[in-house]
């Protein structure tokens, strides 16, 4: 007969099993520190030497890093999604922009479709927050605020489609935006006028999300990305444009 002993599962795999879902969903985060040893092992409601049991194997496996009077912390897990050789080759060419935010159309129009079917209310209370911290940015000179909350918005909604594997790839890639691999996000946000745009852009992105229509959000997220792609483009064609006009100042002035 196919039956085997059913053996009791050790406390420490449960605490590493605990540990290894709240960073494949995406709550711990890289770089996130955990609480004390002593708040961690009240927490889980298990004693200190099956707790360290737990993090010294998730620290062999790299999903946790100690550091020396600081604490245990999430691994840079993100790290491996792209080499630092193909990161720097991203940053040299202008193509890879465009391709990005044609990636970004096709995954995050599917996120967008996924998260109105399949999102839990809580999931798009989280979206409608961090709408509402953008639309409180808005009204702040400092445009890298702003900036900020748009990547929150994005990944909040790649988070609530509930695509463990879409969601740790497009935090890869929002974390080389927002280190500037692609594209500098606080040129988009420099002109009131654009910044008005993209927030009502926003605004309909959540607006569809919240009524589940799943429909509307992936066309809201698209036209969105659509505008970024153009707005881009037209930036590139005026420094182009620029650039030869000065060679003329410079011809004309005799340097």
């Amino acid at each position: 007969m196919p039956f085997e002993p059913i053996h009791p599962e050790k406390i420490s795999q449960s605490v590493v099993r605990q540990i290894e879902q709240l960073i494949l969903r995406g709550i711990l985060k890289p770089g996130e520190r955990l609480p004390s040893e002593r708040e961690l092992a009240e927490r889980l409601g298990v004693s200190r030497p099956s707790l360290r049991e737990a993090l010294a194997e998730l620290q062999d496996s790299g999903l946790l890093v100690s550091r020396a009077g600081s604490g245990v912390f999430v691994g840079d897990v993100l790290g491996s999604a792209f080499s630092e050789t193909l990161v720097r080759l991203f940053s040299g060419h202008d193509e890879a922009v465009f391709d990005y935010i044609a990636f970004r159309r096709d995954m995050e129009g599917l996120a967008a479709e996924r998260a109105a079917i399949k999102g839990t209310d809580t999931d798009l209370k989280v979206i409608d927050t961090i709408f509402k911290k953008m639309e409180a940015a808005h009204t702040k000179r400092n445009p890298a605020i702003e900036a900020g909350f748009d990547a929150d918005f994005h990944l909040s909604i790649i988070e609530a489609s509930h695509n463990v594997i879409m969601l740790h790839m497009m935090r890869s890639m929002y974390q080389l935006l927002r280190e500037g691999v692609f594209y500098n996000r606080q040129v988009m946000f420099k002109q009131r006028t654009t910044r008005g745009v993209l927030l009502d852009q926003h605004r309909t992105i959540n607006d569809a999300l919240q009524a589940r229509d799943a429909t509307g959000a992936r066309a809201a997220v698209e036209a969105h990305l659509g505008f970024v792609e153009e707005a881009l483009f037209d930036e590139a064609k005026a420094e182009r444009h620029e650039a030869i006009a000065q060679k003329r100042l410079d011809h004309e002035e005799g340097r």
